[in-house]
């Protein structure tokens, strides 16, 4: 019958991870150890797990490649919050004979997000705050979104999400992606535009797509060259979806009127990186999956995943391919 005897959580930054979850329910003998930081360099990072056999990953914090998984000789088990996670190399820890599992999970909170970063642009929020506590008054002129058009790159679920709250407050939608329909963009509530047309049309442009080789860097300096200087751009899916520098340029020269960001190149986000000096932004540290509601489903799932292993039955297996 299969053992477990040491579990790393990682990147648990919060320290939540053994409040929101029935680990009480596990054998006594497994001990659990929680990491909430994130170490980025191999060898300390192999220094630290390699005397684990189970390992939890909070989404793509930590990416776990064929090198590294190679050098963790006592891995039996490996879980991912969520059902995908594209910085893990599922092929190799089939290779090995780890078993890989994922956790449920549900796309309200990167929806919410998405409308809080656009609303706060829109209405320049956070700095009439600020201006407030100051002792100022109504310094700020905000815009309506109401009659505007939504473009939304990535139709799927969060994406359709998003298109019904901005059909609700009145905005046109139109939507592109690379395998998007007329069918499936009106089933969405959305028209079907080109790429060039959803950059030039769009008022407030968002991203809601899977980062992979054929959408990195899908939004590059041309297709913001094409965007109104009017427009907002807002990404809650993945950094690398739009080419950082070509961004920071066009915010910093004026040539958009601002970015509302959950997602970024390198996360944690290093107090030196340069959007954080872009102005006509909102930042936030990839809070789109972030909630308690959230939470309680994956480490309810991930408890779940191990004695499903410990039973010779898991659930919520990840195969390769």
């Amino acid at each position: 019958m299969p053992k477990l005897h040491r579990l790393a959580i990682l990147d648990d930054y919060q320290g939540m991870t053994l409040k929101l979850g029935p680990w009480g329910s596990l054998p006594g003998d497994l001990s659990i150890q929680v990491f909430r930081d994130t170490i980025t360099d191999r060898e300390a990072l192999v220094a630290r797990l390699e005397s684990f056999d189970a390992i939890l990953m909070m989404r793509e914090r930590t990416p776990f490649p064929a090198a590294l998984i190679a050098r963790l000789p006592n891995l039996k088990l490996i879980m991912t919050t969520g059902m995908r996670n594209a910085s893990l190399d599922i092929a190799a820890c089939a290779a090995r004979g780890i078993t890989v599992c994922g956790t449920g999970g549900f796309g309200a909170p990167t929806v919410e997000i998405t409308w809080g970063l656009i609303l706060n642009l829109a209405r320049d929020l956070a700095k009439s705050e600020t201006q407030l506590r100051a002792g100022q008054w109504q310094l700020n002129l905000g815009n309506t979104l109401e009659g505007k058009t939504l473009g939304v790159m990535g139709l799927g679920n969060l994406g359709s999400r998003v298109a019904k709250v901005g059909a609700a407050l009145g905005m046109n939608i139109i939507a592109w992606s690379q395998n998007l329909t007329a069918e499936k963009a009106a089933a969405g509530g959305a028209k079907l535009v080109s790429k060039e047309e959803l950059l030039a049309q769009a008022d407030v442009l968002t991203l809601h797509l899977v980062l992979s080789d054929r959408s990195r860097g899908i939004v590059g300096a041309g297709d913001l060259a094409r965007m109104k200087p009017t427009a907002f751009i807002v990404n809650t899916s993945r950094g690398p979806l739009i080419d950082q520098e070509a961004l920071i340029g066009a915010l910093r020269e004026g040539r958009i009127a601002g970015a509302g960001l959950d997602v970024f190149d390198i996360e944690p986000l290093p107090p030196t990186h340069p959007i954080l000096a872009a102005p006509n932004t909102v930042l936030t540290p990839h809070l789109g999956y972030v909630s308690e509601e959230n939470y309680r489903v994956y480490f309810r799932d991930a408890v779940a995943n191990i004695q499903g292993y410990l039973d010779s039955k898991p659930v919520r297996e990840i195969k390769a391919g």
